[in-house]
């Protein structure tokens, strides 16, 4: 489909490819090197006395866009028009400036500006240094590293809380921009602002360069949230899962009241069974509501929380979320009492994997001393079993909920003076896990009887495999068919529809990935938002240049200084 962005680009194309023969004739090249590819740019960098490499440059979407600005700009210099009017004619109106200086404009071909005889001006200097700079960081961010900030606790061991680290682009091979025209060097946000930070208007197809490697089981990799193609106008619910607030404010909405008190079982499961009696009528409901500005509930912020709308986001402006890649393309996966089984084989936990265990203590002891005693560092580890998160250092209890590798628990056990015993806190196989939490989100059986602990098995898609398509399995290939890969999913009178067609069958478009977090009972992950597409695929996580921790999620604030460039496993 064809929008006036692209229409600009391509005449810009024909424009540049029937006007630089002429342009070259005047400045002294031969004319019919404007006439072929790549060797015309090659010529005009060289009448511009410009560096060969520029041509690297001008295949890098979005720094294209800025070459071929600077190149025009450049141009109309090489050509005596060296007014403020005059460059501001050539960078924004290429299309009609070219023309001109081609075909009714006479100016002498008199070279680029000559600075070795004329000082640059302190103010250009800088100008330049900082367009140069901007540049090469943008290329380097773009296509071979980037710095990200782990933020949540999910790859425990390998990466912590407060962890900067740098991702690899190189090593599944870089994407190119989808969204090219955005502020260098920030993601998706005007940094203090809920603004975007780019312009949407113009996208690029996606492609992927090639890389060093495949992405391969347990590997840290780094990717778009695919949950995040809207997102909450909201500071803190920003990079959070819309749509399953969006399921929660549907609930609230069926329920037909204002009161906060969604607590309440007997309320809630009435809310419950309203809202599987129409679930369109109310989740319309509530997202007319959110796109009013309030959320009508959700379990995080309450009642009627005041946001600043929705807003779509391109796959490359989703925010980043980086898991271990526990499934490939074709895998079966299954989970089975917290041991993932992959093609009904058993498959090794991470290092350092942890999962929540209920500790008895032979005393009551605070939080702060269970951490001390046992080396635990978050005080997303330590919680007393009463009181869930509320982070109380001076309650003492003798029953804790610990986060921990199953190493350490050995070690709690052997500290016979201290603890009476530790218990897995495993949830049962069919027991479910809350309503419509677990991907594929349905309240179908048996998808309502999954959790955490047991769940499955699915099938994760790959590329070319035909899924054949009924009403019991379509919940699990539904976002699949319809969101990552742009089809119309319809079912009607008991058969399913594609764009109109009805289908009993579908080709899966591009390869899938289950991604999981180390910390499997604190993860949001596939388990509950399903399959990563690969054009969602950023990275893998390469080594950790900086770790601090905080107040807000650790005992005490400072320097990690023994997690200095570690690399990630």
């Amino acid at each position: 489909m064809f929008t006036i962005p692209y229409i600009l680009l391509y005449l810009l194309i024909l424009t540049l490819f029937i006007c630089l023969g002429t342009v070259f004739e005047r400045a002294g090249k031969e004319k019919w090197k404007g006439y072929v590819p790549v060797l015309n740019f090659f010529t005009w960098l060289q009448i511009l006395k410009r560096p060969w490499w520029w041509l690297l440059l001008l295949i890098i979407p979005g720094v294209n866009l800025i070459m071929l600005i600077i190149m025009n700009v450049e141009t109309a210099i090489a050509f005596g028009k060296r007014s403020t009017k005059e460059q501001w004619f050539f960078g924004a109106l290429p299309w009609v400036a070219m023309v001109q200086l081609a075909f009714k404009d006479n100016s002498e071909y008199i070279g680029p500006r000559d600075w070795s005889k004329k000082k640059k001006s302190q103010p250009r200097e800088w100008g330049e240094a900082i367009v140069f700079a901007v540049v090469a960081a943008t290329v380097i961010r773009t296509f071979f590293f980037e710095a990200f900030t782990e933020g949540l606790f999910f790859l425990s061991g390998c990466m912590n809380v407060g962890d900067y680290l740098f991702v690899s682009k190189m090593s599944y091979g870089a994407k190119s921009p989808m969204t090219p025209i955005s502020i260098p060097l920030v993601h998706n946000r005007i940094p203090g602002t809920l603004n975007d930070s780019y312009v949407d208007w113009f996208k690029m197809p996606y492609f992927r360069m090639p890389g060093f490697g495949d992405v391969e089981r347990m590997d840290a990799m780094v990717f778009n949230y695919p949950h995040g193609d809207t997102a909450i106008v909201d500071d803190f619910l920003m990079g959070h899962d819309y749509h399953s607030i969006l399921t929660e404010s549907a609930i609230f909405m069926a329920a037909d009241s204002k009161e906060s008190n969604m607590r309440d079982r007997t309320r809630a499961n009435n809310a419950r069974a309203q809202y599987l009696s129409n679930p369109e009528k109310y989740r319309s409901m509530a997202r007319e509501r959110m796109e009013k500005g309030f959320v009508p509930y959700s379990g995080m912020t309450g009642v009627n929380h005041k946001i600043g709308g929705l807003k779509v986001r391109p796959i490359d402006k989703r925010e980043h979320y980086i898991k271990r890649c526990t499934g490939l393309p074709g895998n079966k996966l299954e989970i089975k009492n917290q041991v993932i089984h992959i093609d009904d084989v058993p498959l090794e936990n991470a290092e350092n994997t942890q999962f929540s265990n209920l500790l008895y203590l032979k005393k009551p002891l605070t939080r702060l001393e269970v951490a001390e005693i046992f080396g635990l560092h978050s005080w997303y580890q330590v919680k007393l079993r009463s009181q869930g998160k509320e982070r109380q250092t001076n309650d003492r209890s003798k029953e804790f909920l610990i986060t921990c590798s199953n190493n350490l628990v050995a070690e709690m056990r052997a500290n016979t003076s201290v603890v009476d015993s530790v218990v897995n806190n495993i949830i049962p196989a069919g027991s479910g896990y809350g309503f419509l939490k677990m991907f594929p989100n349905s309240n179908l059986a048996p998808f309502n009887k999954w959790n955490i602990d047991n769940y499955g098995p699915v099938n994760i898609p790959a590329e070319g495999e035909v899924v054949n398509l009924t009403l019991d399995n379509l919940p699990l290939y539904k976002r699949v068919i319809e969101a990552y890969e742009g089809n119309i999913l319809e079912v009607k009178d008991g058969k399913i529809f594609i764009n109109g067609t009805e289908s009993t069958s579908y080709t899966i478009k591009q390869n899938y990935y289950w991604l999981m977090g180390d910390n499997r009972h604190n993860s949001a992950d596939s388990r509950f938002w399903g399959f990563v597409p690969e054009d969602h695929v950023v990275g893998r996580a390469a080594f950790t240049w900086m770790s601090r921790t905080n107040a807000n999620d650790h005992f005490e604030p400072g320097f990690r200084w023994d997690r200095m460039f570690k690399t990630v496993k």
